[in-house]
């Protein structure tokens, strides 16, 4: 197999550093015929072989169908995305793969067709290496699951990628592919890409939808899970998307009035780490520095979002997850949030009144506002949706603000096994989430030795598992997050193109 992709490619080339080149250089040499598809897909294979045995990202690849679909690709391919090798998570149908959501059942049911997104990114001129690990029926912010086991972070071992669109985050971030799409409800690009250091764009629905992703909660009502790009830099993401879609969505000069900014440092209910202050504050210095207006506002729509969020996805008790995993015992960090998750509606208050008189704060809020709820409770959280729609609405044009800088999560990459105690951690990015904004993760720096200390003592189980979070995290990338209040992609663009200017190489 080895031989057969090299003897067709010739000699590779890579990029910097000796990495993968990027998407919108890849795209250009080959049209140029400085380099060929066959060759791209030939560093993959090289890449993928000496990284597998520990990153274990790339869990279903098919380098001998890729190689055929390459060797048909040729410098006069004119399709947007020609020859530029590509991962999709396991969620995404790829005829002849598996989606096996990391659930043991699923392993052997083969796709019999492509997903949408695969059909657009092949019409794009695509190259699909294959699929990317997950966690469990994509219900944690750390992939590890007993089909595939675990995946882990390119930068340290002791820790993961991130999740749901955890592997493909680490295929990009580890140089094997220079480009991954991924799908995110509450966070699952994004989060990942701040544990990495990577470009996580996410288009709201209306520009690349769900993609035919498998719905892993079909009874979800008010939002639903979109897809969305892991790159390296916001050129690549902006050229990835545009050659799914078709249509031009990279940044135009903002003509009037500077864009506005809204800001805050906040993280909801986990204290954010000092690196990710100050990544946030470097973030708001860069896109000063390129003429927009800042302002420093209070959270308290984004806190008032991401409970709302919770609820709803909490509404059904987690049945949809339990019935998805029948016939393959969860993992432990998985079945510890499906059993929380069904604890009845009249247990969680007495629940959390002792938690709380236990120290364990943050875990009885998020008892007393998640679980099951009736038809009718159900209909309630609807309405309180529309409703704190349209005051952030009013609010954002009373303010003049078109986007928000903001965390993407508390803490940098999580250690193994801490995701089902911090899921709190990424609740910034439920905001987005629950109104289908267009946001983003974009890299700004890294963790400093004098950052990984600092946090007062706690009893609280989510703060001291905070803290273990931020020991050792030196030289972890850490992103901002940016969300386009005013719903258009190009204010999305235009603010990520300026972070990523600001800061230069974090």
């Amino acid at each position: 197999m080895a031989e057969q992709i090299k003897q067709q490619a010739g000699a590779p080339r890579c990029g910097p550093g000796g990495g993968v080149a990027g998407v919108v250089a890849t795209r250009n040499d080959i049209r140029a015929g400085e380099r060929s598809a066959s060759g791209e897909l030939a560093g993959v294979f090289d890449r993928w072989q000496q990284t597998h045995g520990w990153l274990n990202a790339l869990v279903q690849p098919r380098f001998e169908a890729a190689a055929a679909e390459a060797g048909f690709i040729h410098a006069s391919d004119l399709r947007p995305l020609a020859g530029v090798p590509v991962s999709v998570k396991d969620c995404f149908a790829v005829e002849g793969l598996s989606t096996t959501l990391g659930i043991l059942p699923r392993r052997d049911l083969e796709d019999r067709r492509d997903s949408l997104l695969v059909q657009r990114l092949r019409a794009g001129g695509a190259v699909i290496v294959g699929k990317a690990n997950v966690p469990q029926a994509l219900y944690l912010h750390e992939t590890d699951n007993p089909v595939f086991g675990q995946t882990v972070h390119p930068l340290n071992q002791d820790r993961g990628p991130g999740g749901s669109s955890g592997g493909d985050a680490a295929l990009v971030a580890a140089g094997v592919v220079p480009l991954a799409f991924g799908n995110d409800l509450a966070g699952s690009i994004r989060q990942p890409a701040h544990a990495c250091g990577l470009v996580g764009y996410l288009p709201s629905t209306r520009c690349l939808g769900n993609g035919d992703a498998f719905n892993t909660m079909p009874s979800l009502q008010g939002f639903c899970s979109r897809v969305g790009v892991l790159a390296r830099s916001v050129a690549d993401a902006a050229m990835a998307v545009e050659g799914v879609t078709g249509r031009a969505v990279a940044a135009a000069d903002h003509v009037g009035s500077p864009l506005g900014i809204g800001w805050w440092e906040t993280a909801g209910p986990v204290p954010p780490s000092s690196a990710v202050v100050r990544g946030v504050r470097e973030a708001v210095a860069a896109v000063a520095a390129a003429g927009m207006q800042t302002r420093s506002v209070d959270d308290s729509f984004a806190e008032l979002a991401g409970w709302l969020h919770l609820a709803l996805v909490s509404s059904d008790g987690g049945a949809s997850i339990r019935s998805l995993l029948k016939g393959s015992p969860p993992i432990e960090q998985v079945a510890e949030l499906c059993r929380l998750g069904g604890l009845p509606r009249w247990q969680r208050p007495l629940l959390a009144t002792v938690a709380s008189l236990a120290g364990r704060g943050i875990e009885a809020a998020a008892v007393r506002k998640t679980g099951p709820r009736s038809a009718i409770e159900l209909q309630h959280l609807l309405r309180a949706r529309e409703s704190l729609g349209q005051l952030l609405e009013s609010w954002r044009r009373r303010h003049g603000l078109d986007a928000a800088v903001f965390p993407v999560s508390a803490l940098p990459a999580l250690k193994h096994g801490t995701a089902a105690r911090l899921i709190l951690a990424a609740f910034p990015c439920l905001l987005a989430s629950l109104f289908d904004l267009p946001a983003a993760s974009v890299p700004v720096t890294r963790v400093r030795a004098s950052e990984t200390t600092g946090r007062a003592v706690s009893l609280d189980p989510v703060l001291r598992a905070a803290a273990a979070t931020d020991a050792g995290s030196e030289g972890l990338p850490v992103g901002v997050q940016v969300v386009a209040l005013d719903g258009r992609e190009q204010t999305l663009l235009q603010v990520m193109a300026a972070i990523e200017r600001g800061v230069g190489s974090f």
